[in-house]
């Protein structure tokens, strides 16, 4: 009845015990859990005041989150006087706070836990501060973070495994984690909402998959629940939707054209169960926006979304955060969907089609470059499309060229594009290039060969040494840009005003 997708390196008898690869990706994630930093910043900001003052406050006050944010997020909401701008204020007398509260649901296991763990060193006499910024729970925030995103990769090796050789999965893995936009938003910056998305969208397209075709009622509803918190967690991903959506619609022309035609109706009442579990999970979001805007439908965004005129070109290949120019390796892993068609041509459509609406969504919004970023950070989301993606491509070469030369170069480049990743997230970290706005690519490769080899070593030091001071230099120097880019601009408007 539907289109049968082919799983050839699935096996029923594999064992359910964890493969060499598996292992050594756990092992991996170990070993990096050190390069968690544990602070809250920028839009992180607005995601963690949701579980803060949830769980210290028990409503929804975000005063002190903004209050005790880092300078650069309160430079636009605090006045002169240390207080809160009046324009911060909504309708219903609560702080504009458009970001999604999906990351906090997420992190509520984490905070709950910390949160337990402060109240009893307190009763016990280590007079931890229990208000939702001390240590413990920015530890628990940043693990949590974590652990999602090393979720997404592990259940992207496991996507990746089903249609080629583990070992090129498992490579691919590798690429893809510490060769996109990932690492930053899963070590550096971890109160944002990337990582986690990555996670959910990544358990989607598994459990998709792995009911597809054959889905019962209750499967359509553990479906559309991780669908409805996907979407809780970050909007955009509503595009991934399209999986179902085109599988159904699928059935439905089967079932048309079929004669004697098809009984279509545990579809629909599949579809209908998903839709209503879907609003249900997402319910959460509206909730909140209905309290802090007075409207379930006001999300609290301002900008506009271009749909005549999607920036296709500037999201993949501008200097200003392209996704291709600044993450090269998902180059390779968007022409590996291609390739993914010789293995399973229904699921490489399926891939393609989602990775097309959602660059085109992307393309579309007013900050299309995600301001300050690295890289195209709103792709993150897309993790395990690239892994797959990738490890197909890899696949593929090895297939039709000369296995001997393959795997070498295969490795070769993988190294290289993950070394210039790693040390393009240093530049940026570090403000060696700016993080808002176009940069020059010849002074990001000159930095690459003669600067970051000079100062990564005394940078990883000073980070795991003193990491405060490091940030907190870090956060001056991001409070200066931000001043002299405001200068510059009332400069050009006086310039204009006198014309």
């Amino acid at each position: 009845m539907t289109v049968r997708m082919q799983t050839e390196f699935v096996s029923a008898s594999r064992p359910r015990i964890l493969s060499r690869y598996q292992i050594a990706l756990i092992l991996l994630f170990f070993v990096t859990l050190p390069l968690v930093n544990p602070w809250v910043r920028g839009d992180g900001v607005g995601y963690y005041a949701y579980a803060r003052s949830l769980l210290i406050e028990h409503k929804f006050d975000f005063t002190q989150d903004w209050l005790r944010a880092n300078a650069s997020f309160r430079m636009d909401r605090i006045d002169a006087d240390g207080q809160i701008d009046p324009s911060q204020y909504t309708s219903t007398r609560h702080l504009d706070n458009h970001f999604s509260i999906g990351p906090a649901i997420l992190w509520s296991p984490f905070l709950i836990a910390a949160h337990a763990g402060v109240l009893i060193a307190d009763r016990l006499g280590a007079h931890v501060p229990p208000d939702g910024f001390s240590r413990p729970y920015m530890l628990a925030v940043s693990f949590g973070t974590a652990l999602y995103g090393f979720l997404a990769v592990a259940i992207s090796f496991v996507l990746a495994r089903r249609f080629v050789p583990e070992s090129w999965a498992f490579v691919a893995t590798i690429g893809i984690w510490f060769g996109s936009s990932l690492p930053a938003y899963m070590y550096f910056d971890p109160s944002w909402s990337h990582a986690q998305s990555a996670s959910t969208v990544a358990l989607f397209v598994w459990y998709w998959l792995r009911t597809h075709g054959q889905r019962t009622i209750a499967q359509w509803a553990i479906l559309g629940a991780i669908g409805g918190l996907m979407i809780d967690v970050y909007y955009v991903t509503a595009t991934l939707i399209l999986l179902p959506i085109i599988e159904s619609l699928a059935v439905y022309w089967e079932a048309v054209r079929s004669k004697p035609r098809t009984n279509a109706g545990p579809w629909i009442a599949g579809n209908a169960v998903f839709s209503v579990v879907l609003i249900a999970v997402f319910f959460p979001t509206l909730l909140v926006k209905k309290i802090i805007y007075g409207s379930f439908i006001n999300f609290g965004y301002t900008e506009h979304w271009y749909w005549n005129s999607p920036a296709f070109f500037k999201v993949c290949f501008s200097a200003d955060h392209g996704l291709f120019t600044w993450t090269p390796i998902l180059v390779l892993a968007v022409l590996g969907l291609f390739a993914l068609r010789a293995r399973d041509r229904a699921f490489a459509s399926y891939l393609i089609a989602v990775f097309v609406l959602y660059l085109y969504v992307m393309g579309c919004y007013e900050n299309w470059h995600g301001v300050s970023s690295y890289g195209s950070r709103f792709f993150v989301s897309l993790t395990a499309l690239f892994v797959v993606g990738l490890a197909a491509l890899f696949d593929w070469c090895w297939r039709k060229w000369n296995p001997r030369r393959v795997r070498p170069f295969v490795f070769g480049a993988t190294a290289v594009l993950v070394l210039w990743n790693l040390g393009l997230i240093f530049q940026w970290g570090m403000h060696l290039v700016p993080t808002r706005g176009p940069i020059s690519w010849r002074d990001a490769a000159y930095n690459q060969v003669t600067v970051v080899p000079q100062e990564a070593a005394s940078a990883m030091k000073a980070y795991f040494t003193r990491r405060s001071n490091l940030m907190q230099r870090i956060e001056r120097t991001d409070v200066n840009e931000l001043k002299s880019r405001d200068q510059r601009q009332g400069q050009q408007h006086e310039g204009r005003s006198d014309e």
